[in-house]
């Protein structure tokens, strides 16, 4: 009797209680967990990242360091300490040296609110497979993320370079106008589950997930999680192309390990959150989920892993795939529209809530589909609208500059020319017809009316001159 009281209890999901009373070795263990976790995931994300590119790229990537180049991101690990740490005379020391520390730290700390799988027995005491849980602990992830960005810019800024420096404005733009859009695609999963607890979301997801019931939202946060983490097609701030590395150029040694460990921590953290929020967290996917003890026991932590696997393929598929959009697409995109869909998305998931709460049935759904789609319908015409307003006005524009151009062409050809018209040299100078550039020529008028050797030509005295100058 005693022991399937414990298979029960181990197999249930966590509540908020479960966490007020962990003893402090439990805590220990699970913060080291997560911290080598959180390193080895960003050891084989960056070997993942270079063999599928490679792949797709029609070239082996890593295969030295071990077999498959399975150690390549050791080896890189082991040789960037030993690098030399150089520190450019101008920079704002105190701050270069912290703000590496203040991008990866956040990284690190939002995964605590993660939940690996359900209640287990450790040592005979039955906890759950997370570090801890609050009454609002998604708030804590958009917390850390607007704290990482400060580390973004305070490098740009420090560093005393217009490069670094763009590329921090740029971060943090691009981070406050996603961080919106993402946040109202949260607030649809808080009206639906009733908490921003992520054990209880996770709890509220176990007949079904919310990346079906709340698509819309679902791939809001996808695009959304891209651009917090500056990932290509977002991947601004450190434009290779035109900002020479941005934020991080000034960088070396430890101090960028520590911007390139807070990048894939922070992949790794975003995809956890999306399988949290919207694919059932560790609940084991529909085919496996027949069998009885899929979501008990350890086997969770397995289906966890492998959705979050998932999502970091995704980001290597896109950075193989897509080209860097231009920063005023980037910008477009976030407050044009997914800050409006999402506010309208919003807005019909709080309606079907309220409707459901006073007794209603799912068939508002088919409405708010209908609605929804309508609401697409719109946003495409108007965006088609504006392509073509702004083609017609680049027509026009060319019409107009062309127009200026010839007037301006015929003013400076003409005798007296014209008023008003750009004082543009004439295209056809006599010394380009070998005039006056002969002794002979000297006091030679062309058919210009320009005397031999008063024009552009004046200077060169002899053919030979001439020759040796141009090498013929």
């Amino acid at each position: 009797m005693s022991h399937a009281l414990a298979a029960g209890t181990a197999s249930a999901g966590p509540t908020l209680s479960d966490f007020y009373h962990i003893v402090w070795w439990l805590v220990i263990i699970k913060v080291l967990a997560i911290f080598i976790f959180l390193l080895l995931s960003t050891t084989f994300m960056i070997w993942a990242e270079r063999r599928v590119i490679g792949r797709m790229q029609n070239r082996p990537g890593p295969n030295r360091a071990g077999p498959f180049g399975l150690l390549q991101s050791i080896a890189d690990a082991l040789k960037l300490p030993l690098k030399e740490d150089i520190v450019p005379r101008q920079v704002d020391k105190a701050v270069f040296f912290i703000a590496p520390i203040i991008s990866a730290a956040p990284a690190l700390v939002s995964f605590a609110i993660i939940p690996f799988g359900p209640v287990v027995s450790i040592a005979g005491v039955h906890t759950p497979l997370q570090l801890t849980d609050l009454p609002v602990a998604v708030l804590l992830v958009l917390a850390m993320s607007s704290v990482g960005v400060y580390g973004i810019v305070l490098a740009g800024w420090s560093s005393r370079s217009p490069y670094s420096l763009l590329g921090g404005l740029r971060s943090s733009a691009q981070v406050i106008s996603y961080e919106i859009a993402m946040g109202l695609a949260f607030v649809a999963v808080f009206l639906d589950a009733g908490s921003l607890s992520t054990s209880q979301i996770v709890a509220a997801q176990e007949h079904g997930w919310y990346c079906w019931e709340l698509l819309p939202s679902f791939v809001i946060y996808l695009i959304t999680m891209v651009g917090e983490t500056n990932r290509l097609p977002f991947d601004l701030p450190e434009g290779e192309g035109e900002l020479v590395g941005g934020y991080h150029t000034e960088y070396s040694s430890m101090r960028f390990t520590m911007f390139y460990l807070a990048e894939y921590v922070n992949m790794t953290t975003v995809s956890a959150i999306a399988v949290t929020l919207f694919l059932g967290g560790w609940r084991a996917p529909v085919p496996v989920s027949l069998w009885a003890g899929a979501n008990t026991g350890w086997w969770p932590i397995l289906w966890f892993l492998i959705k979050v696997a998932l999502f970091e393929f995704g980001f290597i598929w896109l950075r193989g795939t897509l080209p860097r959009v231009r920063y005023d697409q980037l910008m477009s995109l976030g407050w044009k529209i997914l800050v409006p869909v999402s506010i309208v998305w919003l807005l019909l998931v709080a309606v079907v809530r309220a409707w459901r709460e006073t007794g209603g049935t799912r068939v508002v759904y088919a409405m708010a589909g209908v609605v929804l789609v309508l609401i697409a319908i719109m946003i495409w015409a108007w965006d088609a609208a504006a392509q073509r307003r702004a083609a017609r006005d680049a027509a026009a524009d060319e019409e107009a500059r062309a127009a200026i151009a010839a007037a301006t062409v015929g003013a400076a050809r003409g005798t007296d020319g014209a008023a008003g018209a750009f004082p543009v040299p004439p295209l056809d100078l006599p010394h380009y017809h070998g005039i006056g550039v002969g002794p002979s020529a000297a006091g030679a008028r062309p058919p210009g009316g320009v005397p031999a050797g008063e024009g552009e030509g004046a200077g060169a005295t002899d053919a030979s001159a001439r020759t040796e100058v141009t090498g013929a």
